[in-house]
């Protein structure tokens, strides 16, 4: 059975008190009201757009929301939970696809790309874990791209399965940001 996770279910998770284990709570320091990401402070007071331009290993995403014209969306009131891919994982992509896919003409799939990495309302790991164990083993995430990510746990890593297949793992999670949270991931995934 799969569990789809629904703007209304936003709500009723946030009381979920499942965490996900392993590495990815690693860039959390303790005593600090903020996580790093590629090395830089995220601020929980900043927008996604303003930590995101901070952190050394998320500039192909930040050209990318820029060429797409996102940055006033993501930089909104929200709230958004942001997939966000670093640069190793835009670097998987075949060679030249980025430079294609940040040219004006590509603006529309580039957007498509880009959306399909967000969800509205924010969603933490401890709600994506709920929705898996609820979905006996597998969640449905809608995007604000309109498809559909697949979530599930290999091992103590969440993975989203994409609408082609792929598979990417969430690398760090719940980066609180002013008007949402970003969970890092290592793959770019594409919509159908």
């Amino acid at each position: 059975m799969l569990k789809t996770l629904a703007p209304s279910f936003l709500a009723a998770t946030a009381a979920a008190t499942l965490a996900f284990a392993g590495p990815a709570l690693a860039n959390h320091h303790k005593g600090s009201d903020h996580s790093m990401v590629g090395g830089a402070a995220m601020y929980p007071a900043k927008t996604i757009v303003e930590n995101a331009s901070a952190a050394p290993n998320l500039t192909t995403l930040v050209a990318a929301v820029k060429a797409a014209g996102l940055v006033d969306t993501l930089a909104s009131p929200g709230p958004f939970t942001v997939f966000a891919p670093t640069d190793a994982a835009f670097a998987k992509l075949p060679a030249g696809t980025v430079d294609t896919l940040v040219k004006p003409e590509s603006k529309a799939t580039l957007t498509s790309i880009l959306t399909y990495h967000v969800v509205a309302g924010k969603v933490t790991a401890a709600d994506v874990v709920a929705l898996i164990e609820q979905g006996g083993g597998k969640a449905m995430i809608k995007t604000v791209q309109g498809g559909t990510l697949t979530a599930s746990l290999q091992g103590k890593n969440v993975v989203l399965t994409d609408a082609k297949g792929g598979k990417s793992i969430v690398t760090q999670t719940d980066v609180m940001q002013s008007n949402g949270v970003v969970h890092v991931i290592d793959t770019v995934v594409m919509p159908g």
